[in-house]
């Protein structure tokens, strides 16, 4: 899903209908310079689609480990299918890839990720779905703003009410925008006066180029390269947000996982390591292209899904790993747990969410350094077992 910002909370009024959101909401359309056809359009006799809240508001309990994600991601069905739809589209792919300066199997991949190939697009109707999660509170001003966008859409003639389909989270068309992204970066590949990412492939293609594009998408560099990580490597100051030149993390033992030596010209580049799966997992260095598909959707799994499907599709041979499958990823409900015996040790994860996001993976190094552990920051249930068991002892000896 592109371009998705974190989007700020509301709380809904108590006892505030779905009637009265929409008829206080069809006054703010109308000041925002939605034409009276449009707003009658939008919301006359529009009724809340209530499967969206509950899957709005359902938080899955278990996460899913990167490597089943990649298995997915990265299927051989995905992949035969990616290099049919090449084959198929080639001219036009070549073109859009061409003029944008962005590979061309990393617009078939994510074409692949955000809907098997313009196949399954989504069915549900943007305005309904928008509309209700304005109305549920907990994303109300993001949801309005794309609402605004949608009638900006509609006024424009970018796209027919009936034509306004997609995902139950707001995205649209065969690369999934959201209704302000593709006011900012979709494009008339075709010069019909359409910017038809729903049925028209180079209007798309072209428009996820441009995003990518405008994004910073470096012509012909890497995205991602699978590493080798040396047994006496010393993950306690090693930084993931860290650029170094490929050959200063080649002086530090890393090297490619496929055996193949670096470059002249690799060497020079600039990287960043990541182990998604700690340091018993394999390693990546990912090159300021990685960041650029993250602008489409902030995952390291996706990103990486990408990087390798479009990878395969050009014929690369599958990551080596191994992965960890014996220390799994925690569910939500550990997370919360670690993360408050984390908080209880001194080691500062924020308020317990459930989410291993950025600060949760620093405490959880704090507590590794501290505790002759390998700081990686990686949440499976190794480490949910030592910081439970610390806290224990700290908690028993009070």
């Amino acid at each position: 899903m592109a371009l998705i910002l974190a989007p700020s909370v509301h709380a809904q009024p108590e006892g505030e209908t779905f009637d009265i959101w929409r008829d206080a909401f069809r006054g703010r359309l109308s000041e925002a310079g939605a034409r009276p056809e449009t707003v009658a359009a939008m919301l006359d006799g529009l009724t809340p689609e209530i499967r969206i809240i509950e899957r709005d508001g359902s938080q899955p309990e278990f996460v899913r480990p990167i490597w089943s994600y990649l298995d997915i991601a990265a299927s051989d069905l995905r992949i035969a299918n990616g290099r049919s739809a090449y084959e198929s589209n080639r001219a036009l792919v070549d073109a859009v890839a061409s003029q944008y300066g962005v590979r061309a199997e990393t617009l078939i991949a994510i074409w692949g990720l955000e809907s098997s190939y313009g196949q399954i697009p989504g069915n549900n109707d943007i305005i309904q779905a928008l509309a209700t999660l304005a109305w549920e509170g907990r994303r109300r001003g993001w949801a309005e703003d794309q609402l605004i966008a949608v009638a900006h859409m509609i006024d424009n003639g970018y796209a027919t009410r009936d034509q306004l389909t997609g995902s139950w989270a707001g995205a649209m068309g065969q690369m999934q925008f959201i209704p302000t992204t593709y006011l900012e970066r979709a494009v008339d590949f075709d010069g019909d006066g359409r910017r038809n990412i729903w049925t028209n492939n180079g209007d798309a293609l072209a428009s996820a180029a441009n995003l990518l594009a405008r994004a910073g998408w470096q012509t012909g560099a890497p995205t991602v390269i699978e590493v080798s990580v040396p047994d006496d490597f010393d993950v306690s100051r090693w930084n993931p947000d860290q650029n170094r030149l490929v050959s200063e993390w080649a002086m530090r033992g890393i090297s490619r996982a496929d055996g193949h030596g670096w470059s002249a010209d690799g060497l020079m580049l600039t990287a960043r390591l990541e182990l998604p799966a700690g340091i018993a997992g394999p390693g990546f260095l990912t090159f300021p292209n990685f960041r650029v598909i993250k602008r489409y959707n902030n995952s390291t799994a996706y990103a990486l899904g990408v990087a390798h499907l479009a990878d395969r599709i050009a014929g690369a041979v599958p990551f080596v790993g191994p992965w960890p499958t014996d220390d799994v990823p925690l569910t939500r409900t550990q997370t919360r747990e670690m993360q408050a015996a984390m908080n209880a040790l001194g080691h500062d994860s924020g308020t317990p969410d459930g989410l291993a996001g950025p600060r949760t993976r620093e405490a959880l190094r704090a507590f590794q350094r501290g505790n002759g552990h390998a700081a990686d920051g990686y949440a499976g249930r190794a480490m949910y077992d030592a910081v439970m068991a610390a806290s224990a002892v700290v908690t028993s000896g009070e």
